[in-house]
């Protein structure tokens, strides 16, 4: 694959610094401050694990390539003494004889075939393993940050709006609260880059889907932060537009009343 159409570690890690920084100085304490600092945690791991994922169990593929030369020395075996059994015919080696060690060498090929086969599929499972773990943890953050995001809700925006006593008792302006919602969104979508690191360089089936399932709940969450956004500016829009101006109170006219004679 083309290097450049590869996602960079370090890129990814410092985006992720980037945004933190950027929640710490505008919401210094919160929640989703927390939250981001373990994300940028898990994302200065996320090149080590990539590499765990990517790279080759080197102790499997030794134990692999034994087998293998085992297999070609039993296979050379079989023939060697099958062509001087038959051409240099000995008469104390009868068929019989020879069926019997055809016989054996066969069982023992597919035993040593079975063993490859075997290792090879558990170099897939472990690395499955270490990718799934991974994206598990992904997922979990992923709905934390909607968790965060739940009850910030435009309405609360609204002159006519009333608390009650159950309430969320933190009140933002219009700005903070839209600021508010796209760094989730941004954090949403980090993860998602996160998650499609570890796969990059292991194309398995279950791993690839479990990653694709992130990739979609993180969009998902996305577009329901979204039309929260989109719906804070309307509503801005709206109260902009229709400024309630109260007119000047009228002031109690203080001036005598003209003296009547009476009739």
């Amino acid at each position: 694959m083309n290097s450049k159409l590869l996602l960079r570690e370090d890129a990814i890690i410092k985006t992720v610094a980037a945004l933190h920084q950027r929640i710490s100085d505008r919401f210094p304490g919160s929640g989703l401050s927390n939250l981001c600092t373990q994300l940028l945690e898990v994302a200065e791991k996320s090149a080590v694990r990539a590499q765990g994922i990517g790279e080759s169990v080197w102790w499997i593929r030794i134990c692999g390539y034994v087998l293998a030369l085992l297999v070609i020395a039993l296979v050379g075996g079989m023939v060697w003494f099958t062509t001087h059994s038959v051409r240099f015919k000995d008469e104390a080696i009868g068929w019989p004889d020879l069926i019997g060690t055809f016989d054996a060498g066969t069982s023992g090929l597919i035993v040593l075939g079975a063993t490859i086969y075997f290792l090879i599929s558990l170099e897939i499972r472990i690395k499955r393993r270490r990718a799934l773990i991974a994206v598990h943890e992904l997922r979990s953050i992923a709905h934390v940050v909607d968790m965060h995001q739940l009850t910030k809700d435009p309405e609360r925006m609204l002159r006519r709006y009333r608390q009650t006593q159950n309430s969320p008792a933190e009140a933002m302006s219009p700005m903070e609260l839209s600021r508010y919602l796209d760094y989730c969104t941004e954090m949403l979508s980090l993860i998602g880059k996160i998650a499609a690191l570890y796969v990059q360089r292991f194309d398995d089936a279950a791993s690839v889907a479990a990653v694709s399932e992130v990739e979609q709940l993180t969009t998902g969450l996305s577009r329901k932060i979204w039309q929260k956004i989109v719906l804070l500016s309307d509503i801005n829009e709206f109260q902009t537009r229709h400024v309630r101006v109260d007119p000047p109170e009228e002031k109690p006219d203080t001036t005598a009343p003209p003296n009547v004679e009476p009739m």
